[in-house]
């Protein structure tokens, strides 16, 4: 067959004028995500997809624009052991903390230096046990031979943790904890130090919703009234909640608009991080007290009514 048979064969691949035009304006064609986005959008009425695969599927999509800074959990929440730890603080440890792997350091959380898994832990306590003349049939009956003194670094049952800077793609990193098979990273900023601690579950629950078992306890800031009158609050606690539980517009007292924790509001009221026992005038009508704080954060304070109605404030 000729060319002249076939008009639309030399021009099969130039570019149409609609084509054209989109580029001439900077325009594009749209990606296949945008497709798939804009028909769950069209199909949120229809019997297409059910509620929660339309909210995995969306998930999935944005997967894609998350980085680890989005998903990691601050430094100043990663429950974690010095590596001079005795093997009974680490027990403690994992008693309270409810994870199954604790990032180990140095002198601080900047000298990570790997983590321990509580199954690694669990089967040194076992051997250590262990009589020497036990058959591999005999159970273990007693942990009396075990010395909680002995410093976890003497255990030798740590390994490796990942490492990754805070604008890496969530799901680069979820690929690459499939590949090493390690379940946790630290979140390394750019002058070496410990922004925070991402685990794969944490990556796996933007997807799915959060995945709780049966030591999961309720995570929301406590606020509880205490017999005197005054609140006991959890520091964590966001300003709403706290203006709701006393009747007081608490997101007032300061202009921040990046401090929306009861902790973020006594810290900027304060100019600093308050100690332990400290007392934050909240206005005319409260008072904080500190109850627990450390350094870095305040954990839990009192707020009591230092004169007038709260809602004056």
């Amino acid at each position: 067959m000729s060319s002249s048979d076939t008009p639309n064969a030399a021009g099969a691949d130039k570019p149409g004028l609609f084509e054209r035009l989109r580029g001439i304006f900077g325009l594009h064609e749209p990606s296949v995500r945008e497709d798939i986005e804009d028909a769950l959008e069209e199909s949120a009425t229809s019997d297409d997809f059910t509620p929660q695969e339309r909210l995995i599927l969306k998930n999935v999509l944005s997967l894609h624009d998350l980085r680890v800074a989005d998903v990691m959990v601050p430094r100043a929440d990663i429950v974690s052991a010095p590596a001079d730890a005795t093997l009974g603080d680490v027990l403690s440890i994992f008693r309270t903390a409810g994870h199954s792997r604790i990032p180990v350091y140095g002198d601080t959380l900047d000298d990570p230096r790997g983590m321990v898994h509580i199954r690694d832990f669990m089967d040194f306590l076992a051997k250590v046990a262990e009589p020497a003349d036990a058959s591999a049939a005999a159970r273990l009956t007693s942990l009396t031979g075990v010395d909680l003194t002995t410093p976890l670094s003497l255990a030798r049952i740590l390994r490796p943790v990942l490492f990754a800077p805070p604008s890496m793609p969530a799901l680069d990193l979820l690929v690459k904890m499939q590949a090493t098979r390690t379940h946790i990273a630290l979140v390394i900023d750019e002058y070496g130090g410990t922004d925070g601690l991402v685990s794969i579950e944490d990556i796996v629950e933007t997807i799915v919703g959060d995945i709780e078992d049966e030591h999961d306890l309720d995570e929301t800031p406590q606020i509880e009234a205490a017999p005197d009158g005054s609140f006991v609050i959890d520091a964590r606690a966001s300003l709403e909640a706290v203006s709701q539980a006393l009747d007081a517009p608490m997101d007032t007292l300061v202009d921040l608009e990046e401090v929306d924790t009861i902790a973020g509001l006594v810290s900027a009221l304060a100019g600093h991080v308050p100690a332990r026992g400290e007392i934050i005038q909240l206005g005319d009508a409260l008072e904080c007290e500190v109850l627990d704080a450390d350094p870095r954060r305040v954990k839990k304070i009192r707020i009591r009514r230092s004169g007038g109605v709260a809602k004056d404030l």
